[in-house]
C-alpha cells in the first residue's frame, strides 16, 4: 500500500509541474519561461524537476500532451452518445474541438509561437503521432456507425479515420498560415473561408457524406480567430 501511495503522489507532483508550465507559457511564453521560473512557482528544487523531466523541452512535450488529452476528453462523450447519428457526432466533434481551443485562446496563441519554432520540430511530430493514435479509433467507430446508417460510403472505417485525422492536421497547418497572414493583414477573410472550405470538401468526399453536412469549424469560431 505505501508503494501505491508513493506512485500516486509522484504522479500528482508531476502534474503540478505541467500545470505551472501551461500557466507560465500562457503568461510569458515558452521561450521566456525558464526552469527556474517553474521551480519558483512550486518552491521545488532542480533535483525534483529533473526527477520527472530530462529537460525544459520534455516539460513542453508533457504540457502539449496534456492539452491534447484534455481536449479529446472534452469531446469524447459526443462520440459515445447512443442518441446521436454519425454525421451529427462528427459535426459536434469538429466544432467541439474548435470551441475548446477558442475558449482557451490566450493559451493557444502562446502555443502557436512554440509550434512555429524550428527548435520544436520534435514536439510537433510527437503531437501529430499522439493525435493520430488518439483520434483514429474514435473516428473509426463513428465512421462504422455512419456506414451502418447508410450515410457514409468509406470502404474502410479505420483507413478513413486515418485519412480524416491527416486532413485535420493539414487543415490545422493551413489555419496557422492563414492566421499569421491575417495578423499581418496580408489576406482578406474570404481567403480563409475558401481555404478551410477546401478541406471540408475533401473531408466529405473521403467519407462519402452529403455535401454541406459537415464543417471543420463553425462560422462564429472562424471569425473569432480570423475576423
Amino acid at each position: 500500500m505505501p508503494r501505491t501511495v508513493n506512485v500516486e503522489a509522484r504522479a500528482v507532483r508531476r502534474e503540478a509541474f505541467v500545470d505551472v508550465a501551461l500557466r507560465l507559457i500562457q503568461l510569458k511564453g515558452y521561450e521566456q519561461m525558464s526552469v527556474q521560473d517553474v521551480l519558483d512557482e512550486l518552491d521545488a528544487s532542480r533535483g525534483a524537476f529533473y526527477y520527472y523531466f530530462d529537460s525544459k523541452l520534455a516539460l513542453l512535450e508533457a504540457a502539449v500532451d496534456r492539452v491534447v488529452e484534455v481536449a479529446l476528453a472534452a469531446v469524447a462523450p459526443v462520440a459515445a452518445d447512443p442518441t446521436l447519428r454519425a454525421v451529427e457526432k462528427l459535426g459536434r466533434l469538429f466544432t467541439g474541438i474548435a470551441g475548446w481551443k477558442a475558449e482557451r485562446k490566450e493559451l493557444m496563441l502562446a502555443l502557436i509561437e512554440v509550434w512555429c519554432s524550428d527548435d520544436n520540430a520534435i514536439v510537433r511530430e510527437k503531437l501529430r503521432r499522439s493525435t493520430l493514435l488518439s483520434l483514429v479509433p474514435l473516428l473509426a467507430r463513428i465512421i462504422e456507425q455512419g456506414r451502418a446508417e447508410g450515410v457514409m460510403s468509406a470502404d474502410s472505417s479505420e483507413g478513413a479515420g486515418r485519412a480524416v485525422v491527416s486532413l485535420m492536421l493539414g487543415a490545422q497547418d493551413l489555419a496557422l498560415e492563414l492566421f499569421l497572414a491575417r495578423q499581418a493583414n496580408a489576406i482578406p477573410f474570404e481567403v480563409v473561408e475558401t481555404g478551410i472550405a477546401a478541406y471540408t470538401d475533401a473531408l466529405e468526399r473521403i467519407l462519402g457524406v452529403r455535401p454541406g453536412s459537415l464543417a471543420l469549424i463553425d462560422e462564429p469560431t472562424l471569425r473569432l480567430w480570423f475576423g
